[in-house]
């Protein structure tokens, strides 16, 4: 069996101010993006304020998209309950599926703004997806980090996955 690493899911503190794993891999993911964005606007007929544009598009649709998908598929009685719940962001509940679902209706409406064309398969008005995606791992480790695990979120604390390692338990990501 495999034991899984206790990590602290903050990385660090500043008084009051907690900065998580989690959201430090958006800010990694992001400005790396932007980075590589940068350095290829030109083969994409983009200019460097288009690449910002861009990536203000894609955090927005990460983020909203993120937010409405764990709400929809993981806490849909919650929301139900207490419409308010959906802004409680502090509180933590974002899903893959629905930020990836947000950058895609964020990458079309920055395509359709700039009157790109859709090319096939990529998303629209980005030539090439996988030009696009290699960030997001950071972000997927930082999940880690920060005990974003589907079991443990899902089906409850200290499940056992099918690779036989422990998952973790942490304060308040159980059913």
């Amino acid at each position: 069996m495999i034991a899984y690493p206790q990590i602290d899911p903050v990385a660090f503190s500043l008084g009051p101010v907690q900065l998580h794993w989690y959201g430090l891999m958006y800010v990694v993911g992001l400005t790396a993006a932007w980075w590589l964005g940068r350095r290829r606007a030109h083969r994409l007929g983009l200019t460097h304020d288009d690449i910002g544009d861009l990536i203000f598009y894609g955090a927005l649709g990460v983020i909203i998209g993120g937010r409405l998908g764990y709400v929809l598929f993981y806490g849909l009685d919650q929301l139900i309950a207490n419409p308010l719940w959906l802004f409680k962001i502090w509180e933590g509940g974002m899903s893959f599926h629905g930020g990836l679902a947000g950058v895609l209706v964020a990458a079309w409406l920055f395509a359709r703004r700039h009157r790109l064309a859709v090319r096939s398969p990529s998303p629209p008005g980005l030539p090439s997806a996988d030009r696009f995606h290699r960030p997001a791992g950071a972000d997927r480790s930082g999940g880690r980090a920060s005990g974003q695990l589907h079991q443990s979120r899902v089906a409850g604390e200290g499940q056992r996955r099918a690779l036989g390692d422990d998952l973790p338990s942490h304060a308040g990501l159980g059913a």
